[in-house]
C-alpha cells in the first residue's frame, strides 16, 4: 500500500472543509456529479464542466459542486445528485450537456425538481439516528 503524501492530505483536507460547508448550513445545494469510470466514459467530465460553467456564469456562491466515484448504475450514467438544505435528494440520469443547464436553472436556482431527467428521490439508506 502506497504511503499517503502531504499534497495528498492537504487535499483531503480540502474535500472534508468543503464537504463541512454544506452539512454546517453554509452552501445552499451541494452538487455531486459521479465521475467513476463508467461516468467518466459516458461523458461526465463534460457535465462537470457544465456545472461550473454555469455556477461561474450566474455568479453562485451558495452552491458546492463535488465529485464521487461510481454509485454503481453504470447503464443511467452520467449522474448527478442534488441536495438542497432540508429536502431529500434527487439523481439525476442520462445527462447531456442541455439537460445539465436545464437542471442548473430550473433546479438548483429555482427549486424545480426536473422530473422527466430524475432517476431516483432520497438516500439508499438510512443515516445514524433516523427512525424508520
Amino acid at each position: 500500500m502506497a504511503k499517503l503524501t502531504i499534497d495528498d492530505l492537504k487535499k483531503i483536507k480540502n474535500r472534508v472543509e468543503k464537504e463541512d460547508q454544506f452539512r454546517a448550513g453554509k452552501k445552499r445545494v451541494k452538487l455531486t456529479v459521479h465521475m467513476g469510470t463508467c461516468g467518466i466514459a459516458s461523458g461526465a467530465k463534460e457535465i462537470l464542466d457544465t456545472f461550473m460553467d454555469e455556477i461561474s456564469e450566474n455568479n453562485v456562491d451558495d452552491v458546492l459542486i463535488t465529485t464521487s466515484g461510481c454509485i454503481g448504475i453504470c447503464s443511467r450514467e452520467p449522474l448527478a445528485t442534488i441536495e438542497e438544505q432540508g429536502k431529500e435528494p434527487i439523481v439525476y440520469e442520462h445527462l447531456t450537456q442541455n439537460k445539465a443547464r436545464q437542471i442548473f436553472k430550473r433546479h438548483v436556482m429555482k427549486g424545480e425538481i426536473q422530473n422527466d431527467f430524475v432517476l431516483a428521490r432520497g438516500r439508499e439508506q438510512e443515516e445514524k439516528g433516523e427512525s424508520k
